[in-house]
């Protein structure tokens, strides 16, 4: 119990500086361009970082276990590209059409998401490995199913309109991101399978001494994974009108580097919904503040490199810090 109570007060402690780090980073981008903080300008921000802010808690849960997923912007793409040229040749039209175009992604995602995590769970490759060779054949795929083709805003019809919607004044991709959110905040805070993640985090011997099925569970996570891709590709394609197969090339980085800034640890069992979700956040608001105030991409890059470094060595000092203080309670 004095264990899970240090744990909290160190998360919510973490999370209480990222919320202080956001508001003055708000503070001065305003400062330096006033339009900034503007209703359109952040529901824009939201919408256009939408990928990143799903994804984010797909590799929260796969980081949760100990693992990692490097293939997330390949399973992305293939999705993306099967659904968008499924609806460029008719073979999706009509009213189901939009609906149907994101089934059929995310069942593309969890497939890809089922077998990396078969290959981690019980052929005990390494994540690193598996997601790695996952990265490779995924994209390969987006490729083969484009043939060559890609799928514009003309080939796409009503499909594009989703991103342009908006429900009770909400941009539909933001009520989608809202959401996700709400549904891993109950799963991961609230159910058996949340605990059970958790818990293969902490000490996957103790997991499966305890009876929980660790493999399964990580078959279960990747699965996640691959479905938020899926889901990712799909609103991709509506977001930006076009389904191409190198789409989204690289955003694996974004999604490790918000989760990271998030206080999310690399070796498993430490992280939290919010942390993912102001780690993404303000990794947007970077992203957007960053050319207002003349910083050119190369910059930007090494500005975000700059941080995670940071942020990681910082999670380093806290977990050490946090292990002495349990070793010395348990000596007392």
């Amino acid at each position: 119990m004095e264990n899970k109570s240090i744990l909290k007060k160190i998360t919510s402690s973490r999370e209480a500086s990222l919320v202080i780090v956001l508001v003055v980073l708000l503070i001065v981008v305003s400062v330096i361009n006033p339009s900034f903080m503007t209703v359109n300008n952040i529901m824009e921000i939201l919408k256009n970082n939408a990928v990143t802010l799903i994804l984010a808690l797909g590799m929260l849960c796969v980081l949760l276990v100990g693992g990692i997923d490097i293939s997330i912007a390949s399973t992305l793409a293939f999705a993306g590209m099967s659904s968008g040229l499924l609806i460029k040749y008719g073979y999706l039209s009509g009213p189901l059409m939009t609906p149907l175009a994101f089934l059929i992604a995310i069942a593309i995602g969890v497939a890809c998401g089922v077998i990396v995590g078969v290959i981690v769970g019980y052929g005990k490759v390494p994540p690193i490995i598996a997601t790695m060779g996952g990265m490779y054949i995924f994209r390969a795929m987006a490729y083969l199913v484009g043939n060559s083709q890609w799928a514009g805003a003309d080939a796409l019809g009503d499909f594009q309109n989703f991103a342009l919607g908006k429900f009770l004044g909400l941009n539909n991709c933001i009520w989608v991101v809202i959401l996700c959110y709400v549904i891993f905040f109950v799963v991961l805070k609230w159910t058996k399978f949340g605990r059970n993640i958790y818990a293969v985090g902490s000490n996957a011997e103790a997991a499966q001494i305890s009876g929980i099925n660790v493999a399964k569970v990580k078959v279960e996570v990747y699965a996640i994974m691959g479905l938020l891709s899926g889901l990712c590709g799909a609103l991709a394609t509506t977001i930006y009108a076009s389904a191409q197969p190198n789409m989204q090339t690289g955003k694996e980085m974004d999604v490790i580097a918000a989760c990271v800034i998030g206080g999310v640890s690399m070796s498993g069992g430490r992280g939290s919904v919010i942390g993912a979700l102001l780690g993404a956040v303000i990794l947007a608001v970077i992203g957007k503040a960053l050319p207002l105030v003349g910083i050119d991409a190369i910059a930007q890059n090494t500005v975000k490199g700059i941080l995670i470094v940071a942020v990681i060595i910082l999670n380093v000092i806290t977990q050490r810090t946090m292990d002495r203080q349990n070793l010395e309670r348990r000596e007392m």
